[in-house]
């Protein structure tokens, strides 16, 4: 399996992250909300957290634009609770809860020309995920050729972060689209990676807890 990438902390790689995501624009409908109000804020989620004997970085969150922060909001859908709808118009990810609201969090997306768009499952997830740049990013970055076959490994620094769910068509096959942490907490709300969606380390942990894996949990990506 191939990874996606996302920005490496620490000066691995250049400030604006890497190619690696599928490519694809395939048609996503999902209807939108016709009320977003704030129901419940989790200013005090970002702190310092020890997880699997790492222990990440607490997150300076009043330098965080407010909306990005994750909040329960009143979210009118069709889709059942369960469901991941992914606004990448809006750098936003929905998780959606019972009673019209959903758990919403902030996200980096892809630059234009590295974007998915689509129906898709999460096939499976991990909990601090080695990172397999595919072989079309080493060809531009010799630095990171190395990590092609061995991979790098689970920690502080990996683009993937802290976890990675991994979204699988239809039809069963790999989308290369992740959603992912990421040590950048600085690029949620922008367009600078390849492609997949990023989340601050404690909120990808968050929602990681929420989604299970299979066809019963649908994501419903919107470029």
């Amino acid at each position: 399996m191939r990874f996606c990438n996302s920005m490496l902390a620490l000066g691995l790689l250049a400030p604006l992250a890497l190619a690696g995501c599928s490519t694809t624009s395939d048609t996503a409908q999902a209807d939108m909300p016709v009320r977003v109000e704030t129901a419940q804020i989790f200013t005090d989620s970002y702190g310092s957290v020890t997880d699997a004997g790492y222990t990440l970085p607490a997150i300076p969150i009043n330098r965080v634009d407010k909306k990005f922060v994750r909040q329960i909001v009143n979210y009118d859908t069709v889709e059942k609770p369960g469901t991941v709808i992914v606004n990448t118009r809006e750098r936003f990810l929905y998780y959606i809860l019972p009673g019209g609201r959903a758990m919403r969090y902030g996200i980096g997306v892809g630059k234009q020309g590295f974007a998915w768009s689509g129906t898709a499952y999460v096939a499976w997830k991990q909990e601090w995920p080695t990172w397999h740049p595919p072989k079309e990013m080493a060809a531009r970055r010799p630095d990171i050729a190395r990590y092609v076959e061995a991979g790098m490994g689970p920690g502080l620094s990996n683009p993937l972060g802290a976890r990675a769910m991994y979204l699988f068509n239809e039809k069963g096959q790999d989308t290369l689209f992740r959603l992912h942490g990421t040590p950048e907490w600085a690029s949620i709300g922008t367009a600078a990676s390849s492609g997949c969606i990023r989340l601050m380390n404690q909120d990808v942990i968050d929602l990681y807890s929420r989604v299970r894996p299979g066809r019963q949990t649908k994501v419903v990506v919107i470029q």
